[in-house]
């Protein structure tokens, strides 16, 4: 019988996401075959799956932790929020529709087959699956129809550990709370807690430890210190966004500037620019301008191109573009930067709002006509100016034609059915775009960029540090948490 475990919060952000991948790497370094999985997920930041389906970034980096190819059944309900209301749902991978929150409300409990028959399918295939939850259990006000925490733990029958984030403060008053306002059996169906993000002597918290144990009978697995090499992982809540601004203060460094969009989506393309020292990024926050002395502006996905589009132009960042295009600097648009770059977007189905057409930045000579249709699928291919080798994947809606695309910013591609060239360069090159996000996870174009343009090769070789940065994540949990205690919750 296939064992398994559930990871709760107390609250947002407390950590889930990496102390699974943690756990994914420490017991897949145990000879065990492990999957992720997280019932019911909401984010952005989407990877692109091998069965050509799109999951949360978290459940693809779990995989990879895990030594498994990130599969939909992994996070079978993905809500991408569109507008502070409502969402695009994916469902097993594919594209469900669009809905308000509370339509979703009234929806979700429809959708407990579908989350049940993805896990039945990774269980058969695993020795251990590892579950993660989302936001709280606390939030006893979205019980009904609940797939994400406790609803399903009760529809699939395992055992949970909780996690509370003492970096915050409150943590006793989370977790013991938590206990308080949950239903007896979902009180019996936590083992234990962890507390994570501790700064300093762990010691000085063993009477906090006793303190929750006491009132709420669950086993104290451990207290996890501030792990920050977190921040060299890939993240999908933009509450993380923060990490991908460069710690770099060199300023003979190359200078990336990147607008930070409201719905800036699959931001994990500026982790490796973020962590070369080669570069130095700085995000910009609304309401500031466009630093002058940026050597790029790099212009992120978006899950809302038109309402972003209008965004960047009420923070003045349209004309900070043309002053910078004016004194020579670089700009790249990646998937929705890159449409926002053209003469216009066409939204004739009224995909993102209302139906109509809307002016772009016109920095390429390009137009973009958005479609029902979604590109999911992984691709590599030439970058264009640098002759470097690139991959990544393409996640997106809409087709972009127009007299630049004559000269495409990635040739060679595999992977696609037909086209085997994607985006866009301006005539005097300054300007360029594409669908591919990743590309600068390459670290030959990551150099070859740097070179072009005056500067030493990059510094470090990215994918071998995600995995680095793994391994060293599965020893933080194996010194600082009871790992034993955890293989026996989950039936080990």
């Amino acid at each position: 019988m296939t064992a398994s475990i559930m990871v709760q919060g107390a609250g947002s952000n407390v950590g889930k996401s990496v102390l699974v991948a943690g756990l994914c790497r420490y017991f897949s370094s145990q000879g065990l075959t492990v999957m992720p999985f997280k019932p019911q997920n909401m984010s952005n930041n989407a990877a692109v799956t091998s069965d050509h389906g799109e999951i949360g970034r978290a459940q693809a980096l779990q995989a990879r932790a895990a030594r498994a190819a990130p599969i939909s059944d992994m996070n079978p309900v993905l809500l991408k929020p569109e507008t502070d209301t409502g969402a695009q749902i994916i469902v097993q991978g594919a594209r469900y529709g669009t809905m308000r929150a509370a339509e979703y409300g009234q929806h979700k409990a429809s959708l407990m087959p579908k989350v049940m028959e993805s896990y039945a399918r990774l269980e058969a295939r695993a020795d251990l699956v590892i579950i993660e939850g989302a936001g709280s259990p606390a939030e006893v006000n979205l019980r009904q129809g609940d797939l994400a925490n406790m609803g399903f733990a009760e529809e699939a029958d395992v055992p949970v550990i909780l996690v509370g984030d003492i970096d915050r403060g409150g943590v006793i008053a989370s977790l013991v709370g938590t206990h308080a306002v949950l239903e007896p059996s979902e009180k019996q169906r936590i083992k234990g807690f962890l507390i994570n993000k501790f700064r300093g002597d762990t010691s000085l918290f063993a009477d906090g430890m006793d303190i929750i144990s006491d009132r709420t009978g669950w086993l104290g697995l451990g207290i996890l210190p501030w792990f920050g090499a977190a921040a060299r992982l890939p993240a999908e809540d933009i509450l993380d966004l923060e990490t991908k601004s460069s710690q770099s203060s060199n300023r003979d460094s190359y200078h990336v500037a990147v607008p930070v969009i409201r719905r800036i989506a699959n931001f994990d393309d500026l982790d490796p620019l973020s962590q070369d020292p080669s570069f130095r990024v700085t995000l910009v926050k609304p309401g500031e301008p466009l630093p002058l002395d940026a050597d790029l502006v790099l212009l992120p996905g978006s899950k809302s191109t038109i309402a972003d589009l209008q965004f960047l132009r009420e923070q003045g960042w349209d004309q900070d573009l043309m002053t910078l295009r004016r004194h020579g600097k670089a700009v790249i648009g990646l998937c929705g930067g890159y449409q926002m770059l053209g003469k216009y977007i066409h939204d004739p189905d009224g995909i993102e709002g209302v139906a109509g057409s809307v002016d772009g930045l016109g920095l390429l000579d390009i137009e973009t006509t958005l479609t029902e249709q979604k590109t999911l699928t992984h691709t590599t291919g030439i970058e264009t100016r640098t002759g470097a080798a690139i991959s990544g994947y393409e996640i997106h809606l809409g087709q972009t034609t127009g007299a630049d695309t004559a000269q495409p910013m990635v040739h060679h591609i595999e992977g696609r059915d037909g086209i085997n060239v994607d985006g866009a360069i301006s005539p005097d090159g300054q300007v360029a775009g594409c669908y591919m996000h990743g590309l600068f996870a390459s670290d030959t174009f990551r150099s070859a960029w740097l070179n072009r343009h005056g500067k030493a090769s990059s510094q470090i070789v990215f994918d071998q540090q995600i995995d680095t940065t793994l391994d060293q994540l599965a020893n933080h949990l194996a010194a600082h948490a009871d790992l034993d205690a955890i293989a026996r919750i989950a039936g080990l």
